[in-house]
C-alpha cells in the first residue's frame, strides 16, 4: 500500500511524526506537508500569483519527506499531482492534528482540508486529530488505538465512492477510552473570539498603521444543545473516539427537495 501523509501543523510537528511511525507498518509512506504551521486554512490553496517553494528532504528512517511552503490543501494537491503522477496513492492520512477537529471545527481545519483535497482527487482520505493543542501533546492513545481502527476500516472501504473520514480522539489515557463511535457531525459556536494582547497577558511588538487595533482570535467553544449522543463532540466529551464519515457533496437534500419546484 502506498500511503501519503500530510497535516496542517507543519512537517516538524510531533503529531505528523507519530502518524508516520504508526503508518509504516501498513506500507510505503511518503510525507508531503506544509513548511510552516497552517492551522485554520481549511481548503485554501495558493492560486496563480503566489509561487510555492517545495523541498525534497530526502529519506529519513525509510520515509521520503517533502515540505511545501503553502497551505495544507496545496501540499496535498502538489503531492497527488506531481509526486504521484504515475499512479495515485492508495490512502492519504492527514494529522495527527494538535487540537480537535470535531463538530464545526471541521470547516476551518487545514487537516481536514488536506484530506478533502486528496479525496477530491479520488484517494481515500482520513483526518486524525486529538483534543490537545499543546506542541508537546501526548499521542499515546492514538498510537495504541488507531491501528485497531484502521484494521477494521481499511478492508471495508467503499468501492463506489471515495471515502473521507474525520477521526477525533479525546485527550485521555488509553484505559479511560470507553470505545469507538461512528458519529454525525455536531454543531458548536465560538464566543468571545476577538481578544486583545493585554487580555491574553501578551506583549506584541507589531507596527500598526494609525487607527489600527490588534486582536487575537481565541475565545471559547460552546456546543449546541441540539447535539445528541450521535454527534462527534458528544462522543469526545463522553470518552469515545469519534469517526465521522464525510461527503464531498455538500448539497442539503431536504432543502433541495423543498425549493426545487419554486423555479
Amino acid at each position: 500500500m502506498r500511503i501519503l501523509i500530510t497535516n496542517d501543523d507543519g512537517y516538524q510537528s510531533k503529531g505528523i511524526n507519530v502518524l508516520v511511525k504508526i503508518m509504516k507498518r501498513y506500507g510505503e509512506v511518503m510525507v508531503v506537508a506544509p513548511k510552516q504551521h497552517q492551522s485554520g486554512m481549511s481548503m485554501a490553496v495558493s492560486i496563480g500569483y503566489k509561487p510555492l517553494a517545495v523541498k525534497d528532504l530526502g529519506m529519513i528512517n525509510g520515509v521520503r519527506w517533502h515540505y511545501v511552503d503553502g497551505t495544507p490543501a496545496s501540499a496535498a494537491k502538489y503531492a497527488v499531482d506531481m509526486l504521484y503522477a504515475d499512479a495515485l496513492p492508495d490512502l492519504v492520512l492527514s494529522g495527527i492534528n494538535h487540537g480537535s477537529n470535531a463538530s464545526t471545527a471541521m470547516w476551518y481545519s487545514g487537516t481536514i482540508g488536506a484530506a478533502r483535497e486528496a479525496a477530491m482527487a479520488g484517494v481515500p482520505a482520513i483526518g486524525v486529530s486529538i483534543d490537545n493543542m499543546s506542541r508537546d501533546a501526548d499521542f499515546t492513545v492514538v498510537e495504541e488505538l488507531l491501528p485497531a481502527i484502521l484494521d477494521k476500516l481499511l478492508p471495508n472501504l467503499p468501492k463506489d465512492r471515495t471515502p473521507l473520514y474525520n477521526i477525533n480522539f479525546p485527550d485521555l489515557a488509553t484505559d479511560c477510552i470507553k470505545g469507538v463511535k461512528v458519529c454525525t457531525q455536531g454543531v458548536e459556536k465560538w464566543i468571545n473570539e476577538f481578544v486583545t494582547p493585554d487580555q491574553l497577558g501578551r506583549e506584541e511588538e507589531v507596527q500598526l498603521e494609525d487607527g489600527e487595533k490588534l486582536y487575537f482570535m481565541a475565545g471559547d467553544v460552546v456546543p449546541s444543545p441540539l447535539n445528541d449522543e450521535a454527534t462527534d463532540n458528544w462522543a469526545n466529551l463522553n470518552g469515545y473516539i469519534a469517526i465521522t464519515p464525510q461527503d464531498l457533496d455538500n448539497t442539503c437534500r431536504a432543502e433541495y427537495d423543498r425549493i426545487k419546484d419554486l423555479f
